[in-house]
């Protein structure tokens, strides 16, 4: 306020889960970006798969834990390969693809009992390990319009041969030649606007970009994730494409116009 900044886009998670949108919200700045309790979506991925779940969203079969015991358990009864996800924010390097038993126990323990992200890793989801094209998906929405942008792809995985872990992206294009226009609607239809319509009707109405990082499956997209922002590095090569002023949709949206 003091310096009498007028807009802020917020770029990183952290920020938005905690409510810097509520804060400068009340103290009469702009700004871009969903609020804290919708930030959830990505903030938790617990929080998030139950929203999938209860809406209706396509994703991966799932469980969420509290204890490691009963993580592993699940695990060896599921067989590999499996996904290990640290439920809080982990900078994008929370998920483990698991090929082997032995790989996912040392997920578990890195997250749980480790605490090598934190607090993030009170709690894990033990995912299903989906098969597939994976692509990028954003809209630009205040709440009740939903104007999808471009797709796109990022790679994570480090090393030559997609062999590393995963980190938060190596790089990315755009756009996705799998996804067509048919493919955009039906993403549109059975991700998008489920997402936000359920938040809305968990009493927190989403503002800003929501991005679903989706895996394009024999049986249709699927969610692996949601992202509360531009993705990164997403937005480098979809922000290149677009011809419009993006100040001008960032205040459309703001403004709900």
């Amino acid at each position: 306020m003091e310096k009498k900044i007028g807009l802020t886009v917020v770029g990183p998670e952290a920020p938005l889960v905690i409510g810097i949108s509520e804060a400068f919200r009340k103290g009469g700045l702009r700004i871009f970006g969903p609020s804290g309790n919708a930030a959830q979506l990505e903030g938790s991925k617990a929080f998030s798969k139950g929203i999938m779940q209860k809406y209706g969203i396509p994703t991966a079969e799932a469980r969420v834990f509290t204890d490691d015991e009963d993580a592993i358990k699940y695990i060896k009864d599921k067989g590999v390969p499996i996904v290990v996800k640290a439920d809080g924010l982990a900078a994008g390097k929370g998920v483990v693809v698991c090929s082997n038993e032995d790989e996912a126990i040392r997920a578990v323990n890195m997250i749980m009992s480790e605490r090598l992200f934190g607090d993030a890793g009170r709690q894990v989801v033990i995912e299903e390990c989906l098969q597939g094209e994976e692509a990028s998906f954003l809209v630009f929405t205040d709440g009740k319009s939903i104007i999808p942008m471009p797709s796109s792809q990022d790679h994570k995985r480090a090393l030559d041969g997609d062999k590393g872990p995963n980190t938060g992206g190596m790089g990315a294009y755009s756009p996705v030649p799998i996804i067509d226009r048919e493919m955009q609607d039906r993403i549109m239809a059975d991700v998008m606007i489920p997402a936000v319509n359920g938040l809305n009707a968990e009493g927190y109405p989403y503002e800003g970009v929501l991005y679903a990082g989706i895996m394009l499956t024999p049986q249709g997209p699927k969610v692996l994730e949601f992202n509360c922002r531009f993705g990164d590095p997403e937005a480098q090569p979809i922000l290149m494409r677009l011809e419009s002023d993006i100040l001008d949709i960032i205040d459309a949206v703001i403004d709900k116009r």
